[in-house]
């Protein structure tokens, strides 16, 4: 038997790295179809949306309480084009469960503000060889979240009231982003005091609330709400904090660029997503 042990060994490592290598290939051609899927997905959820062109002007912000008002014009958007739609690309890093380790990903995002929604993708390095995407999106008032390990793999696949009222909280948050949206008829405002505002989103059924803080320039320091989250096996009810720590011009607009997301819960405060936002395109519906 002992003469035969080392082609033995070289069988097993042969067979082992054929495995590997086909786990690769069939990894590999699942995440080309998830990027084209997600593609396809992307060209419907833009499909009617129409650039009318319509010029923010300083009397569209008189209604706004004073800090929304002087986020805004920090923001330029008086002059500009109201957004209809708008691309994000993000360097990420992030936690999937509390106490795990820090994960490195790139993330693309897709807003419309006329019939408000967006697309998450992102790709989630774990180790070499090892990857996870996922797909967030809030769609016609209705969320869903996708996580896919290998590409291969669905590890979860939620919808419901609960990822309905989460994603919707999300959007809200992310006006950040497209500052315009700010002024949609389905965002309603109300001032706290010089340096706070509460913006109430109401859409296809469902309603949802946070508290925007603002500093004397006009830059949103945080945002605030109640969300359900996934805790435990089951959703509940959360303060979930959005803060902004760099701004920077995109396409003629200032943004956040730079923050952490983080639960704060009775056990501490779980900080789970940091991002760096690194391109914004906005108003390019031609190149979809």
């Amino acid at each position: 038997m002992m003469p035969n042990l080392p082609k033995i060994v070289l069988v097993i490592l042969s067979v082992l790295l054929l495995i590997v290598l086909l786990v690769v290939i069939i990894s590999r051609i699942a995440n080309d179809q998830f990027n084209r899927k997600v593609d396809q997905g992307v060209a419907a959820f833009y499909s009617g949306v129409e650039n009318k062109h319509e010029i923010i002007r300083q009397s569209d912000l008189e209604r706004l309480p004073t800090p929304v008002q002087n986020w805004l014009q920090y923001s330029q958007v008086v002059g500009k084009e109201r957004i209809v739609a708008a691309r994000t690309k993000h360097d990420v890093t992030m936690r999937l469960k509390e106490n795990q380790p820090w994960l490195n990903a790139q993330a693309e995002q897709y807003f419309r503000t006329d019939e408000p929604g967006f697309i998450w993708a992102v790709d989630i390095k774990m180790a070499p060889l090892v990857h996870i995407v996922g797909k967030d999106q809030y769609i016609d008032g209705r969320g869903n979240m996708l996580i896919k390990l290998l590409s291969l793999i669905t590890v979860a696949n939620g919808s419901g009231k609960e990822i309905d009222q989460g994603t919707l909280l999300r959007y809200l948050s992310e006006i950040m982003l497209v500052p315009t949206a700010a002024l949609s008829d389905t965002i309603q405002w109300e001032g706290i005091d010089s340096n706070s505002a509460k913006a109430t989103m109401s859409y296809k059924g469902v309603t949802a609330s946070g508290v925007f803080t603002f500093n004397k320039k006009g830059e949103i320091l945080n945002f605030v709400a109640q969300r359900y989250g996934d805790f435990d096996g089951g959703y509940r009810m959360e303060t979930w904090c959005a803060e902004i720590t760099e701004y920077k011009e995109f396409g003629g607009f200032k943004v956040a660029s730079k923050g952490d997301i983080i639960w704060k819960l009775k056990t501490g405060d779980y900080h789970w997503y940091h991002f760096e936002v690194k391109e914004i395109e906005y108003n390019k519906l031609a190149r979809y």
